[in-house]
């Protein structure tokens, strides 16, 4: 059949044919080892926005394919593995609060342009039922202590790549792709001050992306080393934070630092412990005053681009504060924004709302209001407080185990830390921060149900390092002798 297809219609259905074998393969792994599909769908969706992958299909497509599988999967797995009562939560309602607003947008005609189902579609699909499927996923496969500890780990060390990939940038220069990248798209935004001062992007989209998950990360990765109990994930997380941390300023996003600092303040909250809050207040303090009452660190650029966010008169600010008047004075006549999936491709010049078809929004909130309108953009902020608040009250009043708390915790801040992120830069549904953060909050409010056997997990992984201890003293008290 391959050799017919080649024949009459050429090399590309002949290399469908021949990929069918794999298809098949990869659905009876799939099928048959069905966290390997997880894993792969988590591997895929942090790397897939390197400059080196350059895929012939819409890069949002990998993701999703995997995502449906593994849907699929679950249902019909449902009846040996339930898991789907557990998703009955404020996240759940909030997730169909936006929802429901967003099936509304079909019939928004602001444009006059008529109903535009395929445009709709696509921000619908984007911006709304990603966040559904990422929410189940979630909360379906992160089933065990087993699966959510592995799950930060693998976090941990693509999250420490990335770090190692912005010294490789540093120090032994850019891939021909991500040359090209910078010499182009990125050459205005990422080569600074005459050339002098670079922003480092690592294996993400650009710096701003990169600076902000870094934020994020490093919040989760901090918050789940201090509560771990066990030494080998306190000093694996700890350290690695540093080193996400480190990249961060690399990427010279200015937005990171209050993002870090707000992730932060979150733990100081809801750990509900003045003997925690305090040092974290104070090292928070000492590290905002040192950036902005003084001069130190002032030879390295990177740090002199941080410090320039406590600027009133930057002008970079300045340039949005301007964009933003602009788009204020064309949305007072659009309460429902221009509509989902509307841009310069299918507004055209003449149209009243072309300039907010193309304006540069600077901010995921920013291109929400744009295509959503005051009452959008509300519905949206109304939808993230009720989840990141009903998630807050899980790690508040429902988990005990101080080890759970500081995951929650992070997982919590990290989603605050990428929501600020989004009022500074486009971040929120850039890749792989939309399956990162929201799923991460979706485990949040798993951690009850997971709690009793984590209890058992960890007090045996305490018992294993008991006797490494024993072990460890018996061979140096041996070798005294």
């Amino acid at each position: 059949l391959a050799i017919y297809e080649f024949v009459n219609a050429g090399f590309t259905a002949f290399a469908i044919i021949c990929l069918i074998p794999f298809v098949i393969l990869y659905v009876y792994v799939a099928f048959r080892w069905r966290m390997f599909t997880f894993w792969t769908l988590i591997t895929i969706n942090y790397f897939i926005q390197m400059k080196d992958i350059s895929l012939p299909v819409p890069m949002s497509l990998p993701n999703e394919i995997l995502e449906i599988i593994l849907l699929a999967i679950a249902v019909i797995d449902a009846r040996q593995s339930p898991h789907f009562e557990r998703a009955g939560n404020m996240m759940l309602l909030a997730l169909s609060l936006w929802f429901g607003f967003c099936c509304i947008e079909l019939l928004n005609d602001t444009c006059n342009l008529g109903i535009n189902v395929g445009a709709w579609f696509t921000g619908f699909r984007l911006m709304t039922l990603q966040l559904f499927w990422i929410f189940f996923i979630f909360t379906i496969y992160i089933s065990s202590p087993k699966n959510l500890i592995t799950y930060l780990r693998i976090w941990a060390l693509f999250s420490l790549f990335s770090a190692f990939w912005a010294w490789k940038q540093q120090t032994y220069g850019f891939t021909t792709a991500e040359n090209i990248w910078m010499e182009t798209v990125g050459r205005r935004t990422h080569i600074l001050n005459a050339g002098t001062l670079i922003r480092y992007f690592s294996t993400f989209s650009d710096a701003a992306n990169y600076g902000c998950h870094a934020a994020g990360a490093a919040v989760a990765f901090i918050l789940t080393g201090i509560s771990s109990k066990i030494n080998r994930d306190k000093l694996f997380f700890l350290f690695i934070a540093a080193a996400v941390i480190w990249g961060m300023f690399q990427s010279g996003t200015r937005t990171a630092i209050f993002c870090l600092g707000a992730g932060l303040l979150v733990y100081v909250v809801l750990s509900k412990s003045i003997k925690i809050a305090t040092p974290f207040l104070i090292a928070f303090l000492f590290f905002a005053f040192i950036l902005v009452f003084t001069n130190i660190g002032n030879g390295n650029q990177q740090i002199r681009r941080m410090r320039s966010a406590f600027n009133k008169d930057d002008a970079s600010a300045s340039v949005r504060d301007i964009n933003k008047e602009a788009i204020r004075g064309y949305i007072k006549d659009a309460p429902w924004g221009i509509g989902l999936g509307m841009g310069w491709d299918n507004v055209p010049a003449n149209n009243k709302y072309f300039k907010l078809a193309t304006v540069p929004p600077d901010s995921e909130y920013v291109f929400i209001w744009i295509r959503t309108g005051p009452i959008g953009i509300t519905i949206f902020l109304i939808s993230m407080a009720i989840m990141f608040l009903g998630a807050c009250s899980v790690v508040l009043f429902k988990l005990k185990s101080r080890a759970l708390i500081g995951i929650g915790s992070g997982l919590c801040g990290a989603f605050v830390a990428i929501q600020l992120g989004a009022y500074g830069n486009q971040v929120l549904y850039q890749y792989p921060n939309g399956l990162t953060f929201f799923g991460g909050l979706a485990i949040v409010y798993i951690l009850p149900y997971l709690e009793p056997e984590w209890n058992k997990y960890e007090e045996k992984r305490l018992v294993e390092q008991e006797e490494r201890k024993r072990l460890k003293l018996e061979k140096k008290l041996a070798s005294r002798v």
